[in-house]
């Protein structure tokens, strides 16, 4: 059975994630920093710079949010444009706002789009990118397969997600941090009770390390690899098509 967040409601996956990131953007980059203690920041920078040697022109951001990772990417990479897609509105609200301080709404366009039935052709980015999103998808497969698609032959993907501690004392600790501390924090923050109590659960449900790695090169990515950060709360996965 799928993880979702309203587990009262009888709407799919995909609407109740786009409902709480519809309720908890106002408050989203806050909680980021705060739940994080801003390593998610050191996280996107890490990944960003695996791609590098790629020098990617056209690079799409799949559930892009406020575009914090479309930022990063911009800042090391300087492609000729970045696309990022998201199915919350309320969250391209606020990234749209942070473009337009930052002056980079030329460079970086945010537009409403389902990650799993993307509307663009096949072969068109240099890169596909992704910072805590494919674990909301409501096929896991279905979207990294669409990512393959409209990745160029040769395009590399990165993927950066939450994953599970699986040495003593991180685990343990983690454990304790993911159910007891971040719910209660998120809770206070953003005044959504379920997000918060969501994400670690959808984090102790998504199938990473190797198992991520199999479903990605079974999506058409090759060479396909996974670094592990911070004793493994997050890993970073690449692979090109």
């Amino acid at each position: 059975m799928a993880v979702v967040p309203y587990k009262d409601k009888t709407e799919g996956k995909k609407e109740q994630v786009s409902e709480m990131f519809d309720n908890i953007s106002k408050n989203y980059d806050l909680l980021n920093r705060v739940l994080s203690g801003g390593i998610d920041i050191y996280w996107r920078r890490k990944a960003m710079s695996l791609l590098k040697k790629a020098q990617p022109k056209l690079i799409l951001d799949i559930a892009t949010g406020t575009g914090d990772l479309a930022i990063e990417a911009n800042k090391q990479l300087n492609p000729d444009k970045i696309i990022g897609v998201d199915i919350s509105e309320g969250m391209l609200k606020y990234g749209r706002e942070k473009m337009e301080k930052l002056g980079l709404s030329d460079k970086i366009e945010l537009k409403m789009g389902d990650s799993e039935k993307l509307l663009f052709d096949d072969n068109t980015f240099d890169a596909v990118i992704v910072s805590f999103g494919v674990r909301n998808f409501e096929d896991l497969e279905k979207g990294l397969t669409d990512m393959c698609r409209v990745t160029k032959e040769g395009g590399t993907c990165v993927v950066i997600e939450l994953s599970t501690p699986k040495s003593f004392p991180m685990k343990q600790l983690y454990g304790f941090y993911s159910t007891k501390i971040l719910p209660l924090i998120g809770k206070l923050i953003s005044k959504d009770n379920a997000a918060y109590t969501y994400l670690p659960e959808s984090v102790k449900a998504f199938p990473d390390g190797d198992n991520f790695l199999a479903i990605f090169e079974k999506a058409g990515f090759k060479h396909a690899f996974c670094k592990a950060l911070t004793f493994g709360i997050c890993s970073i996965y690449v692979g090109t098509k």
